[in-house]
């Protein structure tokens, strides 16, 4: 009997996740299986219990359930998901328990890296004020960078940047709103979207355009469905470098693979499979 993994999310339909996950569960012959389900805020609890009681093997949690799954009694952060205030991958552990974590910071960072980007030191500003905002921050932040969060509600990017300051980085992190934009990134070096700004099917939209936008950035969309968005577009008319959303989804899917299975999974594989999906 095959055992079910999954994303819970709303909407859920752009996902990637489950061709990802199964690819790599097909190459390392484990008798699993991994589904998307649209799962609302209001029926979290509920919808996570049921997979408790129906034996699947761990979830992840996409827009808009991150935060929300925070305040679940039925869940126990570890400190680190608890520390950020987010939490995008569910263990169901032996003794019973559920446990929350948080991959995303991990795979942005990967994700840099990867790029070869320096994150210590950088100026870095990251739009949006959701989980995996919170996630990013926390992480880069950790790493030495000086971070602006920037939101369309600048109430909510204050409020961010206040309570990852207050964590643990006192007077490394500040935010503001959207009005700054252009002025914050001639003294940026890494601009990073954790908005849906940009996400299929509302592909034209963008946080900035060619105007904003600096030759000298890096320009780093975790939005990966379309696999070119249109800030990656707006940015490359710049002559700016870009991070295709595709590396964090590929590495904070691999952690989560981790958590679950303790098993390291075939991670080239799980980036060949994204690519290959996007460009059918």
């Amino acid at each position: 009997m095959k055992r079910v993994f999954g994303v819970f999310g709303d909407p859920i339909g752009h996902s990637l996740s489950p061709a990802m996950h199964n690819a790599a569960f097909s190459a390392l012959g484990m008798d699993c299986i991994y589904h998307a389900f649209r799962v609302r805020p209001e029926k979290l609890e509920k919808a996570i219990l049921g997979a408790e009681a129906m034996g699947f093997g761990g979830l992840n949690l996409t827009v808009p359930l991150k935060e929300a799954a925070l305040k679940l009694n039925c869940i126990k952060p570890d400190p680190l998901a608890e520390r950020i205030g987010a939490i995008n991958t569910v263990v169901f552990e032996k003794a019973g328990e559920i446990t929350g974590y948080n991959t995303d910071g991990l795979g942005a960072k990967q994700a840099l890296l990867d790029a070869a980007v320096e994150i210590r030191g950088s100026k870095i500003v990251v739009a949006g004020a959701g989980g995996a905002a919170r996630a990013i921050a926390f992480q880069l932040a950790a790493d030495g960078a000086e971070i602006t969060i920037i939101n369309r509600t600048e109430e909510r990017a204050i409020e961010l940047a206040r309570e990852i300051s207050a964590s643990v980085f006192p007077g490394r992190i500040k935010g503001t709103g959207l009005s700054g934009l252009k002025g914050l990134l001639r003294e940026a070096d890494i601009l990073i979207n954790t908005t849906t700004l940009g996400m299929h099917p509302n592909i034209d939209t963008a946080i900035a355009t060619s105007e904003e936008l600096q030759s000298h950035l890096t320009v780093f969309d975790i939005v990966y469905n379309p696999l070119e968005t249109r800030l990656l577009r707006e940015a490359k008319a710049t002559g700016a470098k870009t991070v295709s959303g595709i590396l964090m989804l590929v590495y904070q899917g691999a952690e989560a693979f981790k958590l679950w299975t303790g098993i390291e999974p075939p991670v080239e594989l799980m980036k060949k499979t994204v690519l290959e999906a996007l460009q059918a």
